[in-house]
């Protein structure tokens, strides 16, 4: 099963668990009545989830500003669904939204989802990004290190030698220094 399906049926079945029967039409609409749903009025939530991953999974950029919005969105499943359709969605913005999204330290509980992406997508804006990340959550006792470790592990997946003094400091990390560890090692 490729991973479009697996996904889809994960948030297919989140969303019945959510909606109920209502979310039935939309798993079948076809994509103007999905983008609609984008811009009507008073649509719930999971509603326009369903509609942007699956225009985004086919690629239609109308869903590019919900996917997101919903990237950023408190709820996790919500984040790594929205980072699944617009990694396929193809969009030039799609770095640039995930950057900012993952170096905004207000919203750093959120991010994870934004890092995962921006190591997958490999643009420009990736490692600049994730390096900013990292070296902000590096201070004592700050909260967020599973983020901390998303950073490292996509520093480590994109090589990139500039994240070699910050991948050093995560080693003096308990929870990152194994993962820094293996990313500084990709950096040969």
């Amino acid at each position: 099963m490729d991973t479009v399906d697996e996904e889809l049926r994960a948030l297919t079945d989140r969303i019945r668990a959510e909606a109920g029967p209502a979310c039935e039409p939309l798993l079948t609409a076809p994509p103007d009545e999905l983008a609609d749903v984008l811009t009507a009025h008073e649509r719930p939530l999971w509603a326009r989830e369903v509609a942007a991953f699956r225009l985004g999974c086919a690629g239609d950029r109308r869903a590019f500003e919900t996917l997101v919005l919903l990237l950023n969105h408190r709820d996790a499943a919500r984040c790594v669904s929205a980072a699944h359709a617009l990694d396929r969605l193809g969009d030039p913005r799609t770095a640039r939204a995930a950057a900012a999204l993952a170096t905004n330290p207000l919203r750093t509980a959120y991010a994870a989802a934004a890092v995962r992406l921006l190591a997958r997508l490999r643009a420009p804006e990736s490692a600049p990004a994730l390096i900013a990340t990292l070296d902000r959550l590096l201070a004592p006792n700050d909260p967020y290190w599973r983020v901390a470790l998303a950073c490292v592990e996509g520093l480590g997946t994109l090589a990139d030698p500039r994240a070699r003094p910050s991948l050093t400091a995560a080693q003096a990390h308990p929870r990152l220094a194994t993962a820094a560890t293996a990313a500084l090692r990709s950096l040969s």
